[in-house]
């Protein structure tokens, strides 16, 4: 045997025991606060861009790692596909925490739909309202949600989850998706195809103001789709859906107050399996330094005291729950 074979012997299983050790160290590390040695690496899942979870998430990743203070932690955003992959991200581990939209997230933790199986997501704090509207161009003649049958309407990215809030919406207003052509793409991309008339509407979700809705008015003569007056009381058992009032100008196309209905607030969830300090802390240093969040997005400004705790259907994780008995502004209903 040459020296250079008994060399690599000897190296091969002393390479393969540090690699174990760094496994085991990562997945010990999700339950642990980073004080006990290793640094802790906090993931914030987020989503493409183009509606409010990318910008929301950075804000809230940036300042809890301002924030952190000497806890050994390296807090940072994860770009994903949205919702529905953050869930699924933060069931393997991938990420401590994500952004959601708890329309989604309700049908996950009761395993409906295409979930399957239940998902122990946790609610983290409740955010801004993810404010639905349906906008068309003047020329299509489109003027409330019944006259987009027949119609190109773009629903949100494929795979991004949608269905579960947009479905029971079409269905009080007696449509269904059989009865439009479906097509796919996140916000900007469906301010494309309108603006280049491959669709006839599009829906569009998120905090008020959404920046996608904003760029399409500066290209075209945008008209805001109305919902049937009555819709949002035919939703009521569902806890995320309810009237979100949109004042004119918000967009330099809306000349007159919109009703909007929001579709699934935003949140900020984590998984059961994250540690009660990790949760805890992260909880603590968000809410603490929400203001500084919201000086770099308006959708900071729902992290108040009667916003952050409201039930949309998820549970709370206990970690989130000891802060906010803490802080004395949860409540037990």
């Amino acid at each position: 045997m040459t020296r250079r074979k008994m060399t690599l012997i000897r190296i091969i299983p002393c390479i393969v025991l540090a690699a174990g050790w760094v496994l085991v160290g990562c997945n010990a590390n999700r339950g642990t606060d980073g004080d006990g040695g290793g640094r802790k690496f906090v993931t914030v899942g987020t989503a493409p861009e183009g509606g409010a979870f990318a910008p929301v998430g950075n804000a809230i990743s940036n300042v809890v790692e301002a924030n952190k203070g000497e806890r050994n932690w390296k807090v940072a955003t994860q770009g994903t596909k949205g919702t529905q992959e953050n869930i699924r991200k933060l069931a393997a581990g991938e990420l401590e925490f994500g952004m959601s939209n708890a329309g989604i997230a309700y049908f996950a933790t009761r395993g409906e739909g295409a979930w399957g199986k239940p998902f122990e997501v946790r609610s983290v704090a409740t955010l801004a309202p993810n404010v639905g509207v349906f906008v068309t161009t003047a020329g299509t003649g489109i003027k409330s949600i019944a006259d987009l049958k027949g119609k190109r309407v773009v629903l949100g990215p494929a795979g991004a989850g949608f269905d579960y809030f947009l479905k029971p919406l079409f269905e009080v207003h007696g449509l269904s998706y059989d009865d439009m052509t479906v097509l796919n793409g996140n916000y900007f991309t469906a301010s494309d195809m309108i603006a280049d008339g491959k669709a006839d509407a599009a829906f569009m979700g998120g905090a008020i103001p959404i920046p996608a809705v904003t760029q399409l008015c500066s290209t075209q003569d945008v008209v805001f789709i109305k919902f049937d007056d009555d819709a949002a009381e035919k939703l009521t058992k569902y806890p995320f859906y309810f009237t979100v009032p949109i004042k004119a100008d918000t967009y330099s196309d809306l000349d007159e107050d919109l009703t909007g209905l929001n579709v699934g607030n935003m949140q900020l969830l984590t998984h059961e399996n994250v540690s009660e300090d990790v949760v805890y802390n992260f909880t603590k240093i968000l809410y603490q330094n929400r203001d500084e969040v919201a000086q770099k997005h308006p959708a900071g400004k729902a992290l108040n005291p009667q916003n952050a705790v409201r039930n949309t259907g998820v549970p709370f994780h206990p970690g989130a729950v000891k802060f906010y008995k803490e802080e004395g502004i949860w409540s037990e209903e």
